[in-house]
């Protein structure tokens, strides 16, 4: 038995390790196509680059791996049924759950390595990611300036040039307009020709110009409208130089980030999950509280001193029913009431539209309060989101398994035909009622716990299925045992009503 378990072992392992980094690398071609226009033409280093598709993998891994253990499982028994490797081992009265078992084990494993990885790592790698993610796309451009087009990448100049020679050093017709002053175009450079050349340390670009004038416009501190001197300086060569420290990446501070719902383990999620709940129930009380004292005088001056737990439950009552009053858009005038009948007209005026002022002033103070409660429960929301997503994943894990190991050994085919054709089509039912899940349990419509595991819900009954079809080596693509069992339920069907 532990050949056959060494040799099902290798016959999964490199499959998997395939189909993992393969779906690892169309993941990263998407993300480069997604960020191609933050990531080109900013001079950035390899090691940048690099580092940033490194961030980028780990964070697609929560991705990947449920499809390469679906995608391999189906391939190994797909290979081992199309040799007869599979039906050779049966015949030695080894079971389907026996072969399984040594994969069985080692997706239990990769399960909790998952679960590992998803709580300890990822948070870290969504922080240097998005991290470096966020200056990468905050970088300037890089230092390039092209024939007959003025180039505003460093600050306060402009600079355009007419022509450039072969070698990419040579300038012709060179304009520089220094805006270092903030006063317009006073200070312009021109001349005939010169060369650009970085300087020793990398930082700066020198321009050495031939034959050109240099103009100023004089301003008087005075009045502005007064006549102001014009200044020309003409020269055979001059040499300007340009900072070029800006266009280095510049790191952000990693703590900035470090709060996000995306960047916690379990622990930290579970700290920040029950402070957010705490804060919005005091927040809600406390609105109870200042809303129908000010608007219902429900409590005196000294209602401090009253116990709260006695107005939590009315309160709590009487702010359901003004925020389905509060949907109404409009007010409209109310009926004058007998006691109104004590008080001229004009008074009876002022009372009115003072009691509707009050009415628009709560329904204004309901609705704000109300966006700001659905506001600190949505956020609330996605630190459960992140924290069941580090479960959902290691689970996916192992129901994807019972879906292809089965399936594989009932199909009998091997390779990167029909294996990836139904793996597929398995992983994109998967997709769908996980987004689906996720984002009815985000808005609110489903419970967490129901949105968050309803692909599991969905998909754990077919693998089952499945396992019983395989292990029972019951015909599952036979056409003819589909007719016989369709004939049974429609004969089955047309006996009921002749009861």
């Amino acid at each position: 038995m532990k050949k056959i378990y060494v040799f099902v072992i290798k016959s999964y392992a490199g499959p998997f390790v395939l189909t993992f980094f393969i779906a690892l690398f169309i993941l990263l071609m998407q993300f480069l196509w997604k960020y191609i226009d933050d990531l080109v033409g900013k001079g950035l280093e390899w090691p940048v680059v690099l580092r940033l598709l490194f961030y980028a993998s780990a964070t697609f891994v929560p991705m990947a791996l449920p499809l390469a253990i679906l995608l391999s499982s189906l391939m190994t028994f797909g290979n081992l049924g199309e040799h007869y490797e599979l039906v050779a081992m049966k015949a030695a009265g080894i079971s389907v759950w026996k072969i399984m078992r040594p994969l069985i084990v080692l997706s239990v494993m990769i399960s909790m390595l998952a679960f590992l990885f998803s709580n300890n790592i990822l948070p870290v790698a969504n922080l240097k990611f998005q991290a470096l993610l966020y200056d990468v796309r905050q970088q300037k451009l890089a230092f390039n300036i092209n024939e007959g087009i003025f180039y505003n990448g460093i600050e306060n100049y402009v600079i355009r040039v007419g022509e450039k020679g072969k070698d990419g050093r040579t300038i012709f017709d060179v304009r520089i307009y220094d805006h270092t002053d903030r006063q317009g175009n006073i200070k312009v450079t021109t001349a005939k020709s010169g060369y650009m050349e970085l300087s020793v340390d990398q930082q700066s670009i020198i321009f050495t110009l031939f034959d050109g004038y240099s103009f100023t416009d004089v301003i008087s501190t005075r009045n502005y409208r007064d006549d102001r001197p014009f200044e020309r300086t003409a020269f055979k060569e001059q040499r300007i130089r340009f900072d070029l420290s800006d266009f280095d990446l510049t790191r952000t501070k990693e703590d900035l980030f470090k709060s996000h719902y995306t960047m916690l383990n379990i622990q930290q999620l579970n700290v920040f999950i029950d402070s957010l709940n705490l804060k919005l129930a005091e927040r809600k009380q406390r609105y109870d509280l200042t809303f129908f004292r000010r608007f219902n005088h429900l409590a005196s001056l000294d209602t401090s001193l009253s116990p709260q737990k006695s107005m939590v439950e009315p309160a709590e009552r009487r702010r359901r029913a003004v925020a389905d009053t509060a949907k109404n858009d409009t007010i409209h005038k109310a009926v004058v009431l007998p006691v109104l009948a004590n008080f001229d007209h004009l008074e009876q005026v002022g009372i009115t539209d003072l009691a509707i002022n009050a009415a628009t002033t709560a329904r204004d103070n309901v609705v704000f309060n109300k966006n700001d409660f659905e506001t600190q429960l949505e956020n609330i929301r996605k630190h459960e989101w992140v924290w069941h997503k580090k479960f959902t994943l290691s689970f996916a894990c192992m129901i994807l398994f019972f879906i292809g190991a089965p399936m594989g050994a009932i199909i009998r085919k091997g390779g990167l035909g029909l294996p990836v054709v139904i793996s597929v089509l398995f992983f994109v039912a998967y997709h769908i009622t996980s987004i689906t899940g996720e984002k009815a349990a985000k808005v609110g419509d489903l419970s967490m716990f129901t949105g968050m595991w309803l692909s599991s819900m969905v998909l754990l009954p077919v693998g089952l299925f499945l396992a019983f079809k395989a292990t029972s080596d019951a015909p599952l693509l036979d056409a003819e045992s589909w007719r016989k069992f369709f004939q049974r339920l429609f004969r089955t069907a047309q006996m009921k009503p002749k009861a």
